[in-house]
């Protein structure tokens, strides 16, 4: 397993969602994945940042998985209940993403934990767990001063996150 580096020429791209751009910040994030999880029925929810995994569960949707770093635009993040207690942790330097977190993520969603706690920062570990989900299972993370991203994990999505992966250092 290698670093993954993110280079400069590459950050414009990454800005751009890899999955459906629900715009704007007052979205009841809650509610809109209740009705996806109720409808598509994912075999895996997860849930990436703290921002996202905050407003996503506070009234009770427990995600199978959820990645954060404790932190919200570089601050500590806002302290809120987490669904479950079973954690690993991993640590990940910003606009990296390094073997120690590459596996934490797949062991969480091959069901050894439902909460992978950062040491750095978890932006980009959004590709490892689409990467990583069986397919139809849903990644959200959020754009940030955008909105949500829904990624609905398909053999599409997972050839377009190894682009980007090979793309990188």
């Amino acid at each position: 397993m290698r670093t993954y580096v993110l280079p400069e020429r590459l950050r414009i791209a990454l800005g751009q969602p890899i999955g459906d751009l629900l715009v704007g910040k007052d979205i009841d994030l809650e509610k809109v994945l209740r009705e996806l999880v109720a409808k598509e029925r994912p075999p895996k929810l997860i849930l990436v940042g703290d921002t996202v995994s905050r407003r996503a569960t506070q009234g009770g949707l427990v995600p199978d998985v959820v990645i954060v770093d404790n932190k919200e635009k570089r601050k500590p993040s806002i302290k809120y209940d987490y669904p479950s207690g079973r954690v690993i942790k991993a640590r990940n330097q910003a606009g990296r993403i390094e073997p120690e977190a590459q596996m934490a993520v797949e062991r969480a969603i091959l069901g050894e934990a439902d909460r992978v706690e950062i040491d750095g920062e978890e932006d980009l570990l959004a590709l490892i767990a689409a990467r990583a989900a069986p397919i139809k299972s849903v990644v959200v993370y959020g754009q940030p001063n955008e909105g949500v991203v829904l990624v609905r994990v398909s053999a599409e999505t997972k050839t377009k996150v190894d682009r980007i992966l090979d793309q990188m250092d």
